[in-house]
Order: structure tokens, then sequence, then C-alpha cells
């Protein structure tokens, strides 16, 4: 299994999202989800990714009594400024949950810090500056950003070189295309891919909002394609996406992470969650699978912007992201994707 870099770090292609073994998809033991920590270690995945926000604290704490004692041997990835109160960007805050975050993780340093979201009343420069000074105190080591436009990104990046940036791409949601992209690679930032099977759709695992509980991410804040009419349509793309994973003798899945392995010149990392041990283990088996250019071209007039139904996230939800994403694409197909949006 071949490294990917986030700047001073060295990882596994594919990492692992721990969200969801705290909440957002319904419940899980505690046993089970310390088996997939465990095992997607001995699998060969050095990167996990959690957050201050996740299950109000449980996720953080949760990764740091199941993994401490093997902290050398894997890269930690947290994020800051989002709580249960909302975004709070301002330094003091961000300050404050890196100290909780570390006692949490039980670490003295968390190897990858991102900003959650950017506040819209905090300047960027503000809410990076202070990431920049938790870097030169030995609390944190690579600083990125979750969600940001291209403009604030270019901002950020003055204060302090940013080494990620986060934000949710796969076959069904292609917005970092539209300038993102484009401008990580300029600035030798590592794209780091969240949701890359589009909560499960690209799995061949989703429901729709009918079939799912109430506080599920896709009842709530992602509801518009798990909506059944939204779903039925996009459910009928599977069908070839299927097809086009027998070819190559792997799940959908895989194939989904293949497509994301083999962009930008082999640099992003994917970091799918999955309660499964066996989903987990396929999904790092990913990095072993090789598309033509033919089936490359294949799966991205198959599934893109234009051919799924539903936004990604409510209007509300996007209201509240720092990002030209859906809103400026759905608004102005023409705008420029360094605009950000209020």
């Amino acid at each position: 299994m071949n490294n990917r870099t986030i700047g001073s770090l060295s990882v596994s292609p594919t990492g692992l999202g721990c969200m969801n073994l705290s909440f957002g998809y319904g419940s899980v033991e505690e046993d089970i989800a310390s088996r997939v920590l465990l095992e997607a270690l001995d699998a060969g995945i050095t990167f996990f990714d959690t957050a201050f926000v996740y299950g109000s604290g449980h996720n953080e704490s949760f990764i740091g009594k199941t993994l401490a004692p093997h902290r050398r041997r894997f890269t930690l990835a947290s994020k800051c400024g989002m709580s249960r109160d909302g975004i709070d960007g301002r330094p003091a805050t961000i300050r404050k949950q890196c100290e909780t975050s570390l006692r949490r993780l039980k670490t003295e340093v968390i190897d990858l810090y991102y900003l959650h979201r950017m506040d819209a009343q905090v300047p960027i420069e503000e809410s990076v500056g202070t990431l920049s000074d938790l870097v030169r105190e030995g609390k944190v080591q690579e600083i990125g950003l979750s969600e940001i436009s291209c403009a604030s990104l270019k901002r950020a990046q003055t204060e302090h070189a940013v080494a990620a940036v986060q934000s949710e791409y796969s076959l069904w949601s292609r917005t970092p295309e539209h300038g993102m992209l484009a401008l990580c690679k300029s600035l030798g930032i590592t794209f780091v891919p969240f949701s890359p099977l589009g909560r499960g759709f690209l799995a061949g695992s989703a429901l729709s909002v009918d079939d799912l509980e109430e506080d599920d991410l896709r009842c709530t804040i992602a509801r518009p394609r798990f909506e059944p009419e939204a779903f039925a349509a996009n459910t009928k793309l599977l069908t070839e996406f299927s097809a086009i994973a027998k070819e190559y003798e792997c799940t959908m899945a895989q194939l989904s992470l293949a497509w994301l392995l083999a962009g930008e010149g082999g640099s992003m990392i994917p970091i799918p969650g999955t309660r499964s041990i066996d989903h987990m283990k396929e999904n790092a088996a990913s990095a072993n699978i090789h598309l033509k250019p033919e089936t490359i071209v294949r799966l991205d007039e198959l599934i893109n912007d234009s051919t799924v139904q539903g936004t990604r996230y409510t209007t509300e939800r996007m209201d509240s992201t720092d990002s030209e994403l859906d809103v400026v694409i759905e608004q102005d197909p023409d705008a420029d994707p360094d605009r950000p949006v209020s």
C-alpha cells in the first residue's frame, strides 16, 4: 500500500472517517466500533478523521480510549470551530476546543487540525492565525480547512500554509471540480474527500428517507437526494454502475473509491466511514484497483451533477457553508468559482 502525503505527514491512500461510529447513521454498539478502529490499523489504514462536534465529544473520547495505546501507528485528524451551539471560529473558541480535544484524544499533538467551517462573523485570517499559533506551540502539526471556498482558501494561505482541504466529493457530488481541485493542486494542498461513497448510495447500501431512522443525516441535512422520488430516480444509475464493478471484480464501493484514488494524479485521500469490519477492509483494498482511462470516462458520464436528482444538502445547511458548492452552481452556472458565497 503506497502512502500519500498531507504536508509533512505520510498516510495510507484511504483513511477512516470516524463520525458514524458515534452518530449520524443510527446507533452502533461500542464493542463493534472498537473492533472497527483496531482492525483498521491491522488492515493498513493509518489515517483517522474525527471532530470536536461528533457525538458531542463522544467520538474523540472513544478514539482516545480505544487507540491511545497505538498512537504511534496512525495519523490523527480532528476539527474545530463547530459545536452543538453552531459555528464559532473565534480564536478563544478554537484554542479552548483544541485543549479539550487533546484531552479527549489522549494525545499531546493533533497531526492535522481543520477549521470545520468558516465563521462568517470572523475573518478567516483570525481563525487560521490561531491555528498557526497552535502549530508553533507544538499542539498541532499541520492545519486544514473544511468546506471552504476558493476565495477564503487563498486568504487563509497568506496567514499559514494549509496542508489539506476537506470537502464532500464523489461521483455524485462533483462541485470541487469547479475550482477547488485546481486551486489545491496549484498550491500543493492535499484534497481529502469526505462522504466518498455518497452516504452509502454509491455502495448500494442506502435507503430512502421512508426507511431510515429519524436522526439519520440522510433524513435531516442530507435529505434532498434521499427523498423517495429523487432516490428512485438516482437508484436507476446503479444498474450500469454495478455492471462496471463486476467487470473489475470489485464492489461498487471499491469502484467509487478507485475513481477518486485515480484522480488528481493520485494525490487525493478519501476517508470513507463505516461500522462494518468487512466494508472497512474492502475500502482499504480499493487502493489495489487500477481503472482504465476509458472506464474513468464511462463513470464520469454515468454519475455526475447533471444525472443526479436533488442537492446534497438542504438549503438551510448550504446557507451556513462558506463554499461555492451547490449554491453557486444552481443560482448561476456561469459564476466565478472563486467568488465566495455569503
